[in-house]
C-alpha cells in the first residue's frame, strides 16, 4: 500500500513540473505568435494551453484517484481517471476544429510572418515538451489517463518540429502560405490523436468489453470444466484501463454442495486470470434455474 501511495506522489510530482514547464511556454508561444505574426506558432500555443489544461486535470484525477471505495462509491474512484482522458481528448477535438477553421481563414487572407522570432520561440517550445515528455513517459503506459496527457505533449512537440521547419522554409522562401499549412497539418494530427482516446475512454466509460477480449472464446474456456454444462449472461467490463471486471451465470453439469460449488468457482477465477488478465469476478452458480441461457441476455 505504502508502495502505491509512494507511485502516485512521484506521478504527481512530475505532473506538476510539466503544467509549470508548459504554463510557462504556452504563455510564451501564444505572444510570440501574435508578435511575429505566426498562425502556426500561436496555434501551438493554444495547442500548449490545451497540453496545460491536460496535465492540470490528470493531475486532479491522479490524486482523486487514491481515493478509498465508500458506500456512495463502492469501486472507488479510479473511474475519474478515464472521464479526465475524456475531458482532455474533447479539448483536443475542439482545438483541432478550431486551428483547422483559422488556417482556413489565413488560406484565403495570407499575412507576412516574422519567420526569426517564430523559429526562437519554437525551438523554446520544442525543448519544453520534450522535457515534459520524458517526465511521463513511464506513466503513460499503465494509466490511460496520463497516457492523455502525454498524447497532448507528443502532439505538440511534432507541432513544434513542423513550425521549426516552417519558420527555415518561411526565411528563405518569402512563402506565408506554409504558415497557415502547417497549421492544417497539426490540427489533422490533433484530431487523429483525440479520436483515439476519446474511442477508448468511451468504451471504459460505456462498460464496454475489452477489445482484447472475445467472450464467446471466454465461455468456451470455462465450459472445457467437467463440471460446467453452460455460462450466460455474460457481462465484461473495465473499471480503468487495468482493471477488468467479468460476471456471469455458471450452470454445473449436475446438483452439487455448497463446498462444491465453492471449489468450482476458484477453479474458474483462477482460470480468467491465468488466460485472460480478469481481476474480479461475479459468478452466479446454479443448477438447471435460469430458462434463459443465452450468453447475452436480451431485456424483456
Amino acid at each position: 500500500m505504502e508502495k502505491h501511495a509512494h507511485h502516485h506522489e512521484s506521478v504527481g510530482a512530475r505532473l506538476l513540473l510539466a503544467i509549470l514547464l508548459n504554463g510557462l511556454i504556452t504563455i510564451l508561444e501564444i505572444a510570440g505568435g501574435m508578435m511575429s505574426n505566426s498562425l502556426a506558432l500561436a496555434s501551438d500555443g493554444i495547442h500548449n494551453l490545451g497540453d496545460t489544461l491536460a496535465l492540470i486535470l490528470a493531475w486532479v484525477a491522479s490524486k482523486v484517484g487514491t481515493r478509498k471505495p465508500d458506500q456512495k462509491r463502492t469501486f472507488g474512484y479510479h473511474r475519474f481517471e478515464i472521464l479526465s482522458a475524456f475531458i482532455n481528448a474533447s479539448i483536443l477535438t475542439a482545438i483541432s476544429i478550431y486551428l483547422g477553421w483559422e488556417a482556413f481563414l489565413r488560406f484565403l487572407h495570407p499575412e507576412q510572418v516574422k519567420s526569426v522570432l517564430m523559429l526562437i520561440i519554437a525551438s523554446a517550445g520544442l525543448f519544453v515538451n520534450l522535457g515534459s515528455m520524458l517526465f511521463l513517459k513511464r506513466d503513460a503506459k499503465t494509466s490511460l489517463n496520463i497516457k492523455a496527457a502525454y498524447v497532448h505533449l507528443l502532439g505538440d512537440t511534432l507541432s513544434s518540429v513542423a513550425v521549426i521547419a516552417g519558420a527555415i522554409l518561411i526565411y528563405f522562401t518569402r512563402m506565408v502560405w506554409i504558415d497557415p499549412a502547417l497549421t492544417l497539418i497539426i490540427s489533422m494530427v490533433i484530431l487523429i490523436q483525440a479520436y483515439r482516446i476519446l474511442r477508448e475512454s468511451v468504451d471504459i466509460l460505456m462498460q464496454s468489453t475489452p477489445p482484447d477480449l472475445i467472450l464467446s472464446k471466454i465461455k468456451l474456456k470455462i465450459e472445457e470444466h467437467p463440471l460446467v454444462r453452460n455460462v450466460h449472461h455474460i457481462h465484461c467490463w473495465q473499471l480503468q484501463d487495468h482493471d477488468i471486471l467479468f460476471e456471469a451465470h455458471i450452470e454445473t453439469s449436475r446438483d452439487m454442495l455448497l463446498s462444491e460449488s465453492c471449489k468450482l468457482l476458484a477453479e474458474i477465477e483462477q482460470q480468467l486470470m491465468e488466460n485472460f488478465h480478469i481481476s474480479h469476478t461475479t459468478l452466479q452458480v446454479e443448477f438447471e434455474a435460469c430458462i434463459d441461457t443465452e450468453m447475452i441476455r436480451q431485456p424483456g
